[in-house]
C-alpha cells in the first residue's frame, strides 16, 4: 500500500536542464523522510511537485492518498508547507498573520486566534506577537513562517531546508516540535543542509543527485555503505607519520597494505578502515607504543552523512541554500508569487 506520500517516475525539465529525472519516493504515514543532496540536485522541484506548485512533465504523486495531478486543491486542504524563505506580511503583526492563515482554511475566527496564540508561545515569538512582521529579525520571521505551516495541524508536511537561518536553540526548538507532530501522527518530507539534521531526525533518507534517487536507506545502512569504522589516530611529531602508518596497516583491510591508511600531513592524522570495535585501540595504542610512537589522540569513528555524501556523489553536501539551477526555487521570481501567497491562493472549487 503507498505511503502518506509516493511518487513515481517523477520527471521535469527547464529548456535543457533535466530537474527531475525519474524520482521514486515512499513516505509511509507518521514517519520523516530526509530528502538529501548537492546543490541543483533536484530536492526543491521535488517538493514544488509533491505540493502541487509545479506540475512534472511525467510520472505521478499522490500525497495523503490523493493524486496531485488530479485533484490538486484536495491535496493543499491535506498538507502544510514552509519553504526555504519566510513569506510573511511584513505589515501584519505575528499574531495576525497566523490568524490570517487560519482564516484562509476556513478556520472560524475564534479558533484561529487560538491556535496563533499556542503557535506563538511555541516558537517563542508571545513577546512580539503584537509587533508588525517587519520589525522582527531575520530568524524571528523564519519561526514565524513555521508556524503559519503548522496552523492547521496538517496530516502531511513538507519542510524544505526548515532551520536555515535559525540559532541553534531555536533550531533544537524546531526538533522538538518536529518530533511532537511526527509523535501525533503526521508525516513529513524534510530537506536540509544540515546533515546532522537528518540524522537526527529522519527515519529514513533519500539522496539525490542530478535529479534521481541514487541512495535510499536508514541513517546506519548508508553510513554501513561507506566502509563502517575506522581508527584515527594523531600523531605527536610529524616525524613519526611513517613509523605509525606501519602500525596502522597491520589492522587494515590487508587489500592495499600502506595505502588503506590515509594520512593527512599538515594535522598529523591517519585513519584506517577496521573490523573489530572499541576493543581493538587498545591493541593499536599498544603497538604503536612498542614502536615509541606518542599519540596526541586515538578514537574509533564511524562514518558520518558528510562521507556518504562524498562517496556517493563525489563531494561534500551543499552548505548553501538550494535552488536546484535557479530555475525552480520555493522563493519564485519576479514573475513568481511568494510561495505563503501561492499556496493559500484559492482557486475556482476550492
Amino acid at each position: 500500500m503507498p505511503g502518506a506520500i509516493h511518487a513515481e517516475g517523477l520527471v521535469k525539465t527547464f529548456g535543457d536542464v533535466t530537474a527531475l529525472d525519474g524520482v521514486d519516493l515512499d513516505v509511509p504515514e507518521g514517519t520523516v523522510l530526509g530528502l538529501l543532496g548537492p546543490n541543483g540536485a533536484g530536492k526543491t522541484t521535488t517538493v514544488r511537485v509533491l505540493t502541487t506548485l509545479l506540475r512534472p512533465d511525467s510520472g505521478t504523486a499522490t500525497v495523503a492518498g490523493v493524486d496531485v495531478l488530479a485533484h490538486p486543491n484536495e491535496v493543499r486542504r491535506s498538507i502544510g508547507l514552509s519553504g526555504q524563505f519566510a513569506a510573511v506580511d511584513e505589515y501584519l503583526t505575528g499574531r495576525e498573520n497566523l490568524q490570517m492563515v487560519g482564516q484562509l482554511y476556513q478556520m472560524k475566527a475564534r479558533a484561529a486566534k487560538t491556535r496563533a496564540d499556542e503557535l506563538l508561545e511555541r516558537f517563542r515569538l508571545d513577546d512580539a506577537a503584537d509587533r508588525p512582521a517587519k520589525t522582527y529579525s531575520g530568524g524571528m520571521r523564519r519561526r514565524l513562517d513555521l508556524a503559519a505551516a503548522l496552523v492547521v495541524a496538517p496530516p502531511v508536511m513538507f519542510m524544505d531546508e526548515p532551520t536555515t537561518g535559525l540559532d541553534p536553540r531555536n533550531r533544537q526548538a524546531l526538533w522538538d516540535v518536529i518530533k511532537e507532530l511526527v509523535s501525533g501522527g503526521t508525516t513529513l518530507l524534510l530537506t536540509t543542509q544540515y546533515l546532522e539534521e537528518a540524522d537526527h531526525l529522519a527515519h529514513d533518507i533519500a539522496v539525490v543527485d542530478h535529479g534521481r534517487v541514487i541512495a535510499r536507506g536508514t541513517s546506519d545502512q548508508l553510513k554501513e555503505r561507506t566502509g563502517g569504522e575506522r581508527v584515527e589516530v594523531v600523531v605527536h611529531d610529524r616525524d613519526a607519520i611513517a613509523p605509525a602508518r606501519a602500525v596502522l596497516a597491520r589492522y587494515g583491510p590487508g587489500e592495499r597494505g600502506l595505502d588503506d591508511v590515509s594520512v593527512e600531513d599538515h594535522t598529523r592524522r591517519l585513519t584506517v578502515p577496521v573490523t573489530g570495535g572499541a576493543k581493538l585501540l587498545a591493541e593499536v595504542i599498544r603497538d604503536l607504543d612498542a614502536v615509541g610512537v606518542e599519540i596526541d589522540d586515538i578514537g574509533l569513528r564511524r562514518p558520518t552523512l558528510d562521507d556518504v555524501f562524498i562517496s556517493l556523489t563525489g563531494h561534500a553536501a551543499a552548505r548553501e541554500q538550494d535552488d536546484d539551477n535557479g530555475a525552480n526555487g520555493l522563493s519564485g521570481g519576479a514573475d513568481q508569487p511568494p510561495a505563503r501567497a501561492r499556496k493559500h491562493r484559492k482557486e475556482p472549487g476550492a
